[in-house]
């Protein structure tokens, strides 16, 4: 299996974003949430110890707190950091005043920028999941319009281009795909949708991010009927039925 789906979505993404993005501003908070998010998750992919390898977020965080920076722990500080920016750049400023809630505004944009990274991530399990994930939460702002519509455009033209093979099971986006992509739909959202919805759905990410280290979203899929028939839909008959463990797709982290 291939790992050059994520490079080649990650160019895409960017070339698309950034012809599509709305303003010089967003353009340049797509391209740093989007770099940032395969330059990193590529890092991790070519370059962790597989003898050492640590799993999950609270694990590389963890190994943070001992002292030990693992490929993983790069990965959340990298992304952390550059989604910050991005989010700098994107969120609206208030028209006067309020440096503390812009700040306040900024901070939490940027984590919503890294939560849906990381949690495509995690998604990306299944052959397509992650797509279809990140298409299900674009159209809708692609459709609508707003500031956020060039971006999200974007991600649906890449998600699209790299269906075939990922739901075939010949590519996969890897952890540099998956961030990509997920910090992309962030980045959309963060241009698109007001404080109130912004902060609903940082803590759904955040709840999410924090099930997936008890519970698997396999299972989950797999008991739930909707779930299952979105998540096998457009995948050969061979690679349907597998309730498998959470690391069937090899690169995770």
């Amino acid at each position: 299996m291939s790992l050059l789906e994520g490079p080649a979505v990650g160019v895409g993404l960017l070339v698309g974003g950034m012809l599509g993005a709305s303003g010089d501003r967003a353009s340049l908070a797509f391209a740093t949430a989007t770099a940032g998010g395969a330059v990193f998750g590529l890092v991790d992919d070519l370059a962790e110890v597989s003898e050492r390898r640590t799993k999950g977020l609270r694990g590389h965080l963890g190994a943070l707190r001992h002292g030990r920076l693992t490929t993983g722990g790069l990965k959340v500080l990298g992304i952390g950091a550059t989604s910050v920016v991005a989010a700098a750049l994107a969120t609206p400023r208030p028209a006067s005043g309020h440096r503390l809630l812009h700040a306040a505004d900024v901070v939490a944009s940027g984590a919503l920028i890294a939560g849906f990274a990381n949690l495509e991530n995690l998604l990306d399990l299944r052959p397509g999941r992650a797509l279809k994930a990140a298409m299900l939460a674009t159209v809708p702002v692609a459709l609508a319009g707003g500031a956020g519509a060039g971006v999200a455009s974007a991600v649906v033209g890449a998600a699209v281009g790299a269906a075939r093979r990922d739901l075939h099971g010949t590519d996969m986006l890897g952890d540099g795909g998956a961030n990509a992509i997920g910090a992309a739909v962030g980045t959309a959202v963060v241009l698109d949708a007001p404080r109130r919805l912004r902060l609903a759905l940082l803590a759904g990410v955040v709840a999410l991010t924090l099930a997936s280290e008890r519970v698997s979203f396999t299972a989950v899929i797999a008991r739930t009927p909707v779930l299952r028939f979105l998540d096998s839909w457009g995948r050969p008959a061979t690679d349907l039925g597998e309730a498998g463990t959470e690391t069937s797709r090899g690169v995770t982290g």
